[in-house]
């Protein structure tokens, strides 16, 4: 696989990726989530914090309460200089009597020699202490306004990972100062259990929020999509769609605005293509009417030419103007008759294999262009064609070229795969930029004062027509070099995959036309440049 093959892939996937991330369901659920997300988070956050200072609050004012009363029980009870049995027992009942935490009790046995007297010494001694909870529990205070002799202190730290609540007294006027220190582990544990029942609750909504929203979406886009439907299927030309509505929101509004428009913009396209219809059939009915007529003046004009020279020379440049707009007019009429078979979808191919070489040989031979123009061809370039159309092709192409470029004007015949590529290039002042995109335009004036020129403004347009029936194109360019204008004819070799078999009628009717023509005479068979001479 080449690298701009891989490039492209990889672009559509993109592409692909990008519209699914940027759908409205898409949008939705994740709106939806996030809104559920931080509703849920800010709930549980706020809940799990409401719920862990309660209970830490709790366990500590149990265990202070508690540890308060025992040293109001028991420490205050001791000797002013106990002796470190004394403070062991006392620390060891308080410790048995209380709400599962360690005593340390710290006395004087004379002033400056400091006893300590612990329920546990494996697990609680003074160093645990934190040094701010003994300056303070240290510090010398009034009895407390309650009547309590002595103030609780107490602050939270932690110990080989494991949460402690360490609280401290010291009973004034004299005694022993008591320290308690207690595991919040079991605390931890129930608020850890909280969190990931917060956790699991948090995931809980989201995933409901996730549901809710799918419901929410496929609730609104079901209308959305139907509307997108509908509008596809409007564009495609089924004018009939409509949508069914019900309720009274805003998508049944929508709904409604949706039909009011489909059905008005059916009845707009049908006015117009009635008249449109009605249009063509009064140009196909005139162009038919027009014939007879046309035909006997065509007679008569040929007769008055003949007796021209003989003629009144006050009397000849009538003739001569009588012949020329007779002509004129008959080519008119024969454009406007092969401009309605191509409106109408009844132009047909008869497809034959063509030597284009010989083909293009035989136009300009016919015309009497062989001095005026280069043909750069090799025999045997054998296409499957319809030959008259090709000849009404190349006529308008050459034709144009001679009357509004500049000579000499070069005909090269080549194939490009399976298609042939003709170009007919002239060495006139080339086509304005303006005037390019409408070359090919039926009827194009490039210059609003010349409203009448030689030809009809067909031409082109007609030579166009005929590339398109056979599956192919034709482009207009200016030379790089500047000098001269280019048309390039691309037709496929082999015509029968677009060919539809030809109606019989209208094959009489095409081929009557060809045989009043003679010479110039082909459908659209007349100059047409844009900016240089006359009408495009």
């Amino acid at each position: 696989m080449s690298g701009a093959a891989k490039s492209t892939r990889s672009g559509g996937a993109a592409r692909g990726r990008g519209r699914r991330w940027t759908s409205l369901r898409v949008r939705l659920i994740v709106v939806f989530g996030l809104v559920a997300l931080a509703a849920a988070v800010s709930a549980s956050g706020i809940a799990y914090w409401l719920n862990r200072e309660a209970v830490l609050t709790r366990t500590q004012d149990t265990a202070l309460r508690d540890f308060k009363q025992q040293m109001q029980n028991r420490a205050a009870v001791l000797p002013l200089l106990p002796t470190e049995n004394e403070l062991r027992r006392t620390a060891e009942q308080m410790a048995s009597d209380g709400d599962g935490y360690s005593v340390l009790l710290l006395g004087e046995r004379e002033e400056g020699k400091p006893i300590i007297g612990a329920s546990d010494p494996d697990r609680f001694t003074l160093a645990d202490v934190p040094p701010p909870l003994r300056t303070a529990v240290n510090e010398e205070r009034k009895a407390a306004a309650d009547g309590a002799a002595y103030h609780v202190f107490w602050l939270r730290t932690s110990k080989g990972g494991t949460p402690y609540l360490v609280g401290g007294t010291r009973i004034i006027g004299g005694g022993p100062t008591g320290y308690l220190y207690k595991s919040l582990e079991p605390e931890r544990q129930d608020l850890n259990s909280l969190g990931w029942s917060l956790g699991v609750a948090t995931l809980l909504a989201l995933l409901g929020s996730a549901l809710l929203a799918q419901f929410a979406a496929t609730t609104v886009l079901r209308p959305v999509h139907r509307l997108g439907e509908a509008a596809r299927r409007l564009g495609e030309g089924r004018l009939d769609t409509r949508l069914r509505v019900s309720g009274t929101d805003e998508l049944a509004e929508l709904a409604r605005t949706f039909n009011s428009a489909a059905e008005s913009l059916q009845k707009k396209v049908a006015d117009m293509s009635a008249r449109e219809e009605s249009s063509r059939r009064f140009v196909a009915d005139m162009s038919h009417e027009l014939r007879t007529p046309m035909t006997a003046l065509t007679a008569v004009t040929e007769v008055l030419e003949e007796e021209q020279d003989g003629l009144d020379p006050m009397i000849a440049p009538a003739v001569a103007l009588v012949v020329s707009e007779t002509r004129r007019l008959n080519t008119l009429v024969e454009n406007l008759m092969e401009v309605t078979r191509f409106d109408a979808g009844t132009a047909k191919l008869v497809l034959d294999d063509v030597d284009v070489a010989d083909q293009v040989t035989a136009c300009i031979d016919a015309r009497a262009w062989l001095d005026a123009v280069e043909l750069d061809a090799e025999r045997g370039t054998v296409a499957r064609l319809d030959p008259r159309r090709l000849d009404v092709i190349l006529a308008n192409l050459i034709g144009n070229a001679l009357k509004h470029g500049g000579s000499p004007v070069r005909v090269s015949v080549r194939t490009d795969g399976d298609d042939l590529v003709v170009r007919v290039r002239d060495h006139g002042p080339g086509i304005p930029e303006e005037v390019l995109p409408h070359v090919f335009d039926r009827f194009y004036k490039a210059s609003a004062s010349r409203p009448r020129s030689e030809g009809s403004g067909l031409g082109l347009s007609i030579a166009m027509e005929n590339a398109l029936i056979h599956g192919g194109d034709i482009t207009a360019s200016n030379s790089p070099d500047g000098d001269g204008a280019v048309f390039t004819l691309r037709l496929p070799k082999d015509g029968s995959g677009v060919a539809r078999p030809e109606d019989p009628e209208e094959g009489r009717d095409v081929r009557e036309s060809d045989g009043a023509r003679q010479g110039n005479d082909v459908p659209g068979d007349e100059g047409q440049r844009g900016g240089r001479q006359t009408d495009a």
